[in-house]
């Protein structure tokens, strides 16, 4: 026989190719190290983050939903649903804002509307339309806003 008539052995199983990977400079290939460099606490901080960001996402969007159906019916609601929108807009900005003065202002604004509805003990027609205008604002602001691009590894 000739190398080129050889058929194979079967007792010998060979690794199918792998696909080529494609390399981003800057950026590792592969599955991550087990020994990362990102300490337990860091990476529990982390876990809080995305945790505050999706029940403060969540807060905000149920408070706005009642706020929403009362605007639209012109029912009365309690001052529930702006309890509930004003401390998920909290939660929220202070896991998902980077620059504090800005994440501190938004956290203060939201605990101040949240003690002046404590104190008012009502919600007036204008309080839902300035919730409903300007979650409708915030929405559009974020929806065209272009995201960052990486800058490119030097």
């Amino acid at each position: 026989m000739t190398p080129e008539t050889e058929q194979p052995d079967p007792s010998r199983v060979s690794e199918p190719p792998e696909p080529p990977a494609r390399q981003v400079p800057g950026v590792p290939v592969g599955p991550p190290s087990q020994d990362s460099d990102v300490d337990p606490e860091a990476h529990e901080a982390l876990q809080m983050k995305v945790a505050m960001k999706m029940v403060g996402s969540a807060m905000v969007f149920i408070g706005f939903i009642q706020v929403f159906m009362s605007a639209s019916t012109g029912a009365e609601i309690s001052i529930f649903p702006m309890i509930l929108y004003f401390s998920g807009l909290a939660l929220w900005a202070h896991s998902s804002v980077k620059i504090p003065a800005v994440r501190y202002g938004v956290v203060a604004f939201s605990l101040f509307c949240i003690l002046a509805f404590l104190n008012i003990g009502e919600v007036l027609f204008w309080h839902k339309y300035v919730i409903y205008w300007g979650t409708i604002a915030m929405v559009v602001y974020f929806m065209f806003q272009n995201p960052k691009k990486p800058s490119k590894p030097s």
